[in-house]
């Protein structure tokens, strides 16, 4: 049963590929903190889903390090890798409304023949009316069409994509078996009913695919805030398989006022001593208003 439409329920949702850099630092702020000021829940979950990028010892070193931040989630930590079954479960609801289909081409193949879109190549459908064995190595992918997806993120505004147009027909589980991030995501979010998400800004144009599929399946819709990336010298956003500036829990406070002062708001630093007399402030003038927005 979901909770009264009034009920705030956010999350953090960390790959374990790496340790926690200052990048991710910034998205879990502003979620907590917006959380912290609407009353609500805040939910950690690993996204451990794509075992050949989880590093030994991350998912560890990431909770370790928002624990010395002073983050403090609901409930016990979520695994996406304990709910593989669910997403079976979702993806044989769509092969039973025809939803999807199996996909034999390889990345190669579509390269040589498909249009740049704004968030990767354009699959052409090539294998939207084939009938590949089920039994056989092959991606599944979900079917798009030309109605225009939008939403308003709260840092953004109004934001709108024709999925046909833009991506085509995108996958839902790699030719691996494993789910790939976009339907992982929306089932996890039903699953931990959340509400809110306020991440980062990487993940923007990936969000009308998301609420497309949880349109599909009848999810309810949640509200997105989309922070500003940090990127590097060279203009590339931080990545934690780059290794690129992991913050250190032994001076949490300081990367914490960096990281409050990267999304825009009231300084604090003159009025706090300790974390908890961080959060203590930040959750009093939290203001989403003042977050600057950038487009990846």
């Amino acid at each position: 049963m979901r909770r009264s439409s009034n009920q705030y329920i956010g999350r953090f949702a960390p790959s374990p590929s790496g340790d926690l850099h200052f990048g991710s630092l910034v998205s879990a702020v502003a979620s907590y903190a917006d959380a912290r000021q609407h009353f609500g829940q805040w939910i950690l979950r690993i996204d451990d889903i794509d075992q050949p990028r989880t590093k030994a010892g991350a998912a560890e070193s990431i909770i370790h390090t928002l624990s010395a931040f002073g983050f403090k989630w609901n409930h016990s930590i979520q695994w996406q890798s304990e709910r593989i079954s669910q997403y079976e479960q979702v993806i044989q609801q769509l092969k039973d409304r025809n939803a999807v289909y199996f996909c034999a081409c390889s990345r190669k193949e579509i390269t040589k023949i498909a249009a740049a879109g704004a968030d990767g190549m354009i699959y052409p459908g090539t294998c939207r009316d084939q009938r590949h064995s089920e039994n056989a190595r092959h991606a599944i992918r979900i079917r798009t069409n030309s109605e225009k997806i939008y939403f308003t993120d709260r840092v953004f505004g109004h934001f709108e994509q024709n999925l046909g147009n833009l991506s085509g027909d995108f996958i839902i589980r790699r030719a691996d078996d494993i789910t790939a991030y976009q339907l992982a995501v929306v089932v996890d979010d039903y699953i931990d009913q959340v509400t809110h998400v306020v991440r980062g800004a990487d993940l923007l144009m990936s969000t009308c695919k998301q609420i497309y599929l949880g349109g599909l399946l009848g999810y309810p819709n949640l509200k997105f805030a989309h922070t500003p990336l940090v990127i590097d010298k060279s203009g590339k956003k931080l990545s934690k398989s780059d290794r690129a500036f992991p913050v250190n829990p032994d001076t949490p406070l300081t990367a914490l006022i960096a990281a409050w002062r990267f999304l825009g708001q009231k300084d604090i630093a003159h009025r706090v001593q300790t974390v908890e007399e961080f959060w203590d402030e930040a959750t009093t003038t939290w203001s989403i208003q003042k977050v600057p927005a950038g487009y990846p």
